[in-house]
């Protein structure tokens, strides 16, 4: 059978890696807010005309990069961030022999919908 995915969890293995996507998606969100930051200081520098280089650029760098590799965290598990700020995952899983989501938002405790590759959130159904 050919599947999309190479990586699938069971209910037990995503719900295992829960502390580490909490953290990572603090990770991120705090380098979103950082990148703002800096973006915003950047466009005012360059508004007055004041060169880019320095700090504010090296730091813009090194946040894009602390970001990057947070987000290599999920792309190597094939984990799917669907909305960052409502922290929406999915977990790539079999059922029934089909590739389904183990689908998660970070303000529930588990795990405890799934849904179709193709039907999103709007198709999630408990899981029994």
């Amino acid at each position: 059978m050919n599947f999309k995915f190479s990586k699938h969890y069971t209910v037990e293995e995503a719900h295992a890696l829960l502390p580490r996507v909490r953290e990572w998606l603090g990770q991120v969100e705090s380098f979103e807010k950082r990148l703002a930051e800096l973006d915003t200081r950047l466009r005012s520098l360059a508004s007055s005309g004041h060169d880019l280089g320095g700090d504010t650029v090296n730091a813009a760098v090194k946040v894009r990069a602390e970001l990057q590799a947070v987000a290599q965290e999920f792309q190597s598990r094939e984990i799917q961030i669907k909305d960052l700020e409502r922290g929406l995952i999915d977990f790539p899983a079999l059922r029934d022999g089909k590739e389904i989501f183990l689908c998660w938002e970070k303000d529930e405790d588990e795990i405890g919908f799934w849904h179709d590759l193709d039907s999103g959130f709007p198709g999630r159904e408990r899981l029994e």
